[in-house]
């Protein structure tokens, strides 16, 4: 199972219709080096939007190709296209630019006023991704036979998406069991979180089968927001599926991309510390312990936390910390 990353072009709704060249870097380069290896990004509206629907972001859609062609070959890096916009110059103009990927969009439904959009993409030898917007529209055996004309059609990957955040786990269970058994391509999700259901929807798609779970840095996408990028690593981790590498996406989250989201009235809805806790099963009243071994020893404290909380989740004395603190610290001297 792999993560696809859509901070870049869904989370681009927070600040309006896209991210500007400072912060479209940094989150490219931060999830790059944490092992992500699939990204969207680009205007939030997708390709095309600017001119067809006057959707404008912050750079136009040569600009954000332009900027990432240092990290084409690096991870899997793509955009995002609504079927109505595609055009062979649009098309075009992406592969040359080294993406990998276009993933078209169009309602539930709407597969046949898809086919020359999809058509496009094959043709300039991009992955064809497809977003099912809307999904809920169609009960769970239409969405899966329409799944199999788009696989028909040359679709490479398909993804039921959740876009009001409507769904419950059962209802996930349903369309992503039926799908998968009607596919041979893989079967992705992405999940709004408008009912606080994003991470079981999460789990949920992964269990039926689901090969590829969409998310957000820090929760970023319209509305309420889609399942955090960092909830998603950890949970998985839990589930003893790693995607990518918690500890630096920890990190970037913490010194960079939230300081830098600060400016901007933006926070995470559960900070890294928090997660960490989570994930380690260690209770917050611990945190003054923790931050004081980590800044004496100076070691991480995501780290920290969770070497602790390996050998006393119950009540960890500030000897037992400092102990840890002290491992850390030789180890890293080695």
């Amino acid at each position: 199972m792999e993560l696809f990353d859509c901070t870049l072009r869904d989370g681009g709704n927070v600040l309006g219709n896209g991210f500007p060249a400072d912060l479209t870097e940094l989150m490219l380069k931060g999830l790059v080096d944490c092992g992500v290896r699939y990204i969207e990004y680009g205007n939030a509206n997708g390709i095309g939007a600017g001119e067809e629907q006057g959707k404008v972001a912050p750079l136009t859609d040569a600009q954000y190709m332009t900027l990432a062609k240092p990290l084409v070959d690096k991870a899997r890096l793509g955009m995002f296209i609504l079927a109505g916009n595609a055009t062979e110059a649009r098309v075009a103009a992406a592969a040359e630019a080294g993406l990998s990927f276009l993933r078209v969009g169009a309602n539930a439904g709407d597969a046949d006023k898809a086919r020359q959009a999809v058509e496009l993409v094959k043709k300039h030898k991009l992955e064809a991704c497809y977003s099912l917007m809307k999904a809920y529209v169609l009960s769970p055996d239409a969405l899966a036979d329409e799944a199999a004309r788009l696989q028909d059609m040359g679709v490479d990957m398909v993804t039921i998406m959740d876009s009001a955040g409507t769904m419950m786990p059962d209802e996930v269970c349903s369309y992503v069991k039926k799908m998968v058994r009607r596919v041979s391509i893989p079967v992705g999700f992405h999940g709004h979180n408008n009912l606080g259901m994003s991470v079981p929807n999460a789990v949920a798609a992964f269990r039926e089968g689901a090969a590829i779970i969409d998310c957000g840095l820090m929760g970023m996408a319209r509305s309420a927001g889609n399942l955090a990028t960092e909830i998603a690593v950890a949970v998985f981790d839990r589930l003893g599926v790693r995607t990518a590498d918690l500890n630096v996406l920890l990190r970037f989250i913490d010194e960079k991309l939230a300081p830098a989201m600060e400016k901007h009235n933006y926070r995470a809805p559960v900070v890294p510390l928090d997660l960490v806790f989570g994930l380690a099963g260690c209770h917050s009243s611990n945190t003054a312990a923790l931050r004081e071994a980590s800044k004496e020893y100076g070691v991480d404290i995501f780290r920290l936390t969770m070497a602790v909380s390996a050998e006393n989740r119950k009540n960890p004395s500030k000897d037992l910390i400092k102990q840890h603190a002290s491992k850390l610290a030789a180890a890293r001297c080695l």
